[in-house]
């Protein structure tokens, strides 16, 4: 047996065993960390390039910049002796990660139809969808638009009452561990099929609606059964690591800042623009419809943020930046009247950090789609990326409080 024979035997085990075993996070800690200097961002981009168990939410790119590190027990000393020598700001913000875990589902096992108290898997979630087609058929249609790498159905679906009306497209769950985001989309399709309320029939009649529920299928089946914390896709992406994230593969000024080139990392742009078979797919099926889409939004999490294009830079900002933070104001206004939730708006390069190869650049850049937002749901850090099942109601009528005032706005300034 050669050397590379051996390589490619042992990354088949370790793949297996992986998959086999639920990761788990007992005593991870999950700390903010603030990068103030350029020192501190070139210690932490080596830190994440050689892990040795850490875990980084967000990749460091950038000076005057905030993101979330899961530090496992057996770095607690590491952490706190390079943070102290490099006076790096941090805040603990959970103190055991697999609690917050384990109290994420707890009508796990117990649910009997489909609902928004529990969190489903990809099979669940269409199998719902077809089931309202069924019920729905005048108005509803589904379109499988591509297979994933594991060979998934990439589904879509249409509501639309009549022709000729306004478009608005919805994706969700492009990164595989944020439950909230296709939980949302769900629930808010729902409400557009049945609710009773003015304000939602208009919406549901007068618009016509897009929902990719799961863009990310292959992934978001991994963070349910193997690891809770997996983001990317699950293509190969070097011999030792899987996956790409697909919010970085777009090809609108693809790996221009904000991406990362090594293999391993969350946010790994690919090593090729459109390399995933998942966002080629979903650029293929955009295309068809483009042409009827005056809204786009990207639903994610977390942070409470609602951010508009371009990512990928500072300058230049889109043509209409005073209508988008105009839209962007009314939609928080209303988010917060609701139930308290405080959203930040504002330009995403400026307000946090740069990406490029993401949905939103793609298709207002590409395709000249004149609204475009990221969602970043609620939490600030309380729970991260398992927010509680009891939280997918009340965050998803504020969303669609949201989304309400948002299209009376865009309405006001022409745009729909």
């Amino acid at each position: 047996m050669n050397r590379l024979q051996l390589i490619s035997l042992l990354f088949a085990a370790s793949v297996c065993c992986i998959a086999s075993e639920q990761a788990r996070f007992d005593n991870y800690r999950v700390h903010q960390v603030r990068i103030g200097t350029e020192e501190q961002l070139q210690v932490l981009q080596y830190l994440e390039e050689h892990p040795d168990g850490y875990i980084f939410w967000d990749s460091p790119v950038q000076t005057n910049m905030e993101l979330e590190l899961v530090v496992p027990p057996h770095k607690y000393s590491d952490f706190e002796e390079l943070t102290t020598k490099l006076n790096i700001k941090t805040r603990l913000r959970i103190e055991n990660f697999q609690e917050v875990i384990d109290n994420e589902r707890p009508n796990k096992g117990r649910r009997s139809t489909f609902g928004w108290d529990d969190y489903y898997s990809t099979a669940e979630i269409y199998a719902w969808l077809d089931d309202m087609v069924g019920r729905h058929s005048s108005i509803l249609t589904s379109t499988t638009y591509g297979k994933s790498f594991e060979n998934r159905d990439l589904k879509a679906v249409k509501l639309s009452h009549k022709a000729n009306n306004p478009g608005i497209f919805i994706e969700a769950n492009i990164h595989a561990r944020e439950w909230i985001s296709s939980a949302t989309a769900t629930w808010l399709l729902n409400e557009l099929l049945t609710s009773s309320d003015p304000a939602v029939v208009d919406l549901a009649q007068n618009y016509d609606w897009y929902f990719i529920m799961v863009a990310n299928p292959d992934g978001l089946e991994f963070s349910r059964n193997s690891n809770r914390m997996w983001r990317k896709t699950r293509q190969p992406s070097s011999v030792l690591c899987t996956g790409t994230d697909p919010n970085r593969n777009f090809d609108y000024f693809w790996r221009t800042g904000g991406a990362s080139t090594i293999a391993c990392s969350d946010t790994f742009s690919g090593p090729t623009p459109f390399s995933e078979p998942e966002t080629r797919a979903m650029a293929d099926y955009y295309a068809t419809i483009a042409d009827k889409i005056n809204v786009q939004f990207s639903f994610h999490s977390f942070g409470q943020y609602l951010l508009t294009p371009f990512g990928f830079t500072n300058a230049p900002l889109p043509a209409n930046q005073a209508d988008l933070q105009q839209i962007a104001a009314k939609t928080v206004d209303a988010i917060r009247a609701t139930h308290g939730t405080q959203y930040t708006f504002g330009n995403s390069a400026q307000l946090l950090y740069v990406t490029s190869g993401s949905t939103n650049d793609y298709f207002m850049g590409v395709h000249g789609t004149k609204l475009a937002y990221t969602f970043e749901f609620r939490d600030n850090g309380a729970h991260g990326f398992a927010l509680p099942a009891d939280q997918i109601v009340p965050n998803s009528q504020e969303t669609l409080n949201g989304l309400i005032a948002f299209l009376a706005e865009a309405k006001s300034l022409g745009y729909v």
